[in-house]
């Protein structure tokens, strides 16, 4: 089975919606217990694209979106990751891995220094990812019930192509 990962496109919109929507009920998230949101989703390209960042989508042939991830602009050195989610049923194929190093050259790309992101004890598989690529955890807080997780990651800058003489 293979992911293909791509750019989003508008008429991606309802497909990430749905993932979006499905990945976090599959772990207990939902609306209004104060983690939840989603009215970037609509806005994609304004939000991430326009902005100094980047959305992705993976496919997998006969299934259709099975993958998304978002980088978002805090500031000129910093960018939030957003949006992981791999569709239940594709999960533990590597499929979250391929997207989050994706991000990660993006991030590093477009000149990011660091990456934020947060998740919560409930995603256990998210936790376990971000350790595994060196994110380091900055602090928990109680939101709704919920226990959110916030980390963070230093990018090595990208290595100079000028020539010296």
């Amino acid at each position: 089975m293979t992911l293909r990962l791509r750019r989003y496109r508008w008429s991606d919109r309802d497909a990430v919606l749905e993932l979006h929507r499905t990945c976090l009920a599959e772990v207990g998230i939902i609306e209004g217990d104060g983690v939840y949101y989603e009215d970037d989703i609509p806005r994609i390209t304004q939000v991430y694209l326009a902005d100094r960042g980047e959305f992705l989508v993976g496919e997998v042939e006969g299934a259709g979106i099975v993958a998304m991830g978002g980088l978002r602009r805090v500031d000129d050195d910093t960018a939030e990751l957003c949006r992981l989610r791999v569709r239940p049923g594709f999960q533990r194929r590597g499929f979250a891995s391929r997207v989050l190093e994706a991000l990660e050259e993006a991030a590093t790309r477009l000149g990011y220094r660091a990456l934020r992101g947060d998740t919560t004890l409930q995603q256990g598989a998210a936790l376990e990812l971000y350790r595994k690529y060196g994110w380091r955890e900055v602090r928990r807080e109680d939101r709704g019930g919920l226990v959110v997780v916030y980390g963070e990651k230093h990018l090595l800058p990208q290595p100079s192509t000028q020539l010296t003489h």
